[in-house]
């Protein structure tokens, strides 16, 4: 919990991952040493949207690691497994292969490098994007110029808590967390409805954590000043910048 460390303040961190990437994050946060605790702001939610049967696609792109979860839960994970798999980050990839895709390639978390990565496969058919409702890019429209074409299946919805708990609040409120990690735009936008009842004080004194600028943006408009970004949009970089924080704040 919040206190000190040799005179110094000590940094208390909030993951608002929705689970179960909420408790790896945390997991990790805890292995480096840095008091953290959890507060997902969305729930995912499998979708009974109808799929496209395999056949006659030339592969299947994966931009989150919920879709390969709602697949699994359809029941349907086992038709798609013989598929060439294009994923988004390194993560996403890991998650594939530990699901039994056997030719998988990781673009380096960004969707313009998933894109740059489309390109070069030459892709001779139609792709596979089994996505969620609300998306953070659009993937058909950035590779229509390539002659790709995409077909989206809408297979889950990330759901917005309608509050944060009540000491989660209060911890914020009163200073005992330092630092927000925040992951992807819509969990910031989500986390700034919830926050209103912050003055600006109170949001100036948090130091927001973000994976990238677009992830930054909705937090900066809600008047939350204090911004650090990720070198890069993975979590790995997430993991350097909150140790750099952590340190920074305990003068270590």
């Amino acid at each position: 919990m919040a206190g000190t460390m040799g005179g110094h303040a000590m940094t208390n961190m909030l993951v608002t991952r929705p689970e179960p990437d909420c408790q790896s994050t945390l997991a990790r946060l805890q292995a480096l040493e840095i008091p953290a605790q959890a507060a997902a702001v969305m729930v995912r939610k499998t979708l009974d949207v109808s799929l496209p049967p395999p056949d006659g696609f030339t592969a299947m792109v994966l931009t989150s690691t919920n879709a390969i979860r709602s697949l699994d839960e359809r029941g349907v994970l086992a038709n798609y497994l013989q598929l060439p798999v294009f994923a988004v980050g390194d993560r996403t990839a890991r998650e594939a292969e530990a699901v039994g895709f056997r030719r998988v390639s990781s673009a380096a978390g960004a969707l313009q490098d998933l894109v740059n990565a489309m390109a070069i496969a030459r892709l001779p058919g139609p792709v596979f994007h089994p996505t969620g409702r609300y998306s953070a890019g659009d993937l058909a429209q950035a590779v229509a110029p390539l002659g790709i074409m995409v077909v989206t299946a809408r297979i889950y919805d990330m759901v917005a808590v309608d509050s944060l708990p009540e000491d989660i609040m209060a911890a914020l409120k009163d200073g005992r967390i330092t630092e927000v990690l925040s992951y992807s735009r819509r969990t910031a936008e989500i986390f700034a409805q919830l926050t209103k009842s912050l003055d600006q004080t109170q949001k100036s004194r948090l130091a927001m954590l973000c994976l990238s600028e677009a992830v930054a943006e909705p937090l900066l408009e809600n008047h939350f000043n204090r911004i650090s970004l990720a070198d890069r949009p993975d979590e790995d970089a997430m993991m350097a910048l909150a140790l750099a924080v952590a340190r920074e704040q305990t003068g270590s």
